[in-house]
């Protein structure tokens, strides 16, 4: 899904990056307002559903090499949180939802967590084979 599309489902706004919403394409998205569970969870070329807004989480992102940030609650950052990323290529949104439902709006919407398990069967149980990114199957 291009990032642009995740724009519009959480009604966001583009702080910076505004160019690349068009190009980039997200497969995997990861939902969490602490760094080190980023650090460990967090799979290369996902969106980061935060309401961290200092520079280490614009730092965490180059390392890990994130598609984008999306803050949710409306937790909107510095300017010189913007101006970093903006320096390094990586597109910001700004959503007033929280991080549940703007996970699960995503989720909805087809985009994978980065554990890789989907829901089947009604939702009631969660199939645990892992798919490839992009395949919501």
């Amino acid at each position: 899904m291009k990032l642009r599309e995740i724009q519009k489902l959480l009604n966001a706004t583009v702080l910076t990056g505004e160019d690349l919403l068009d190009q980039l394409e997200v497969k995997m998205i990861c939902g969490s307002d602490l760094i080190s569970d980023v650090l460990s969870f967090t799979k290369e070329r996902s969106l980061l559903l935060t309401g961290l807004t200092n520079p280490q989480i614009i730092r965490t992102a180059e390392m890990i090499d994130l598609c984008g940030i999306v803050f949710v609650r409306g937790k909107r950052p510095g300017d010189d949180v913007i101006t970093m990323a903006g320096e390094s290529r990586i597109p910001l949104l700004l959503t007033e939802l929280p991080l549940f439902e703007s996970c699960g709006v995503l989720y909805n919407a087809g985009l994978q967590g980065c554990s890789g398990l989907s829901l089947t069967g009604g939702g009631d149980k969660i199939d645990r084979t892992p798919r490839p990114p992009g395949n919501s199957g």
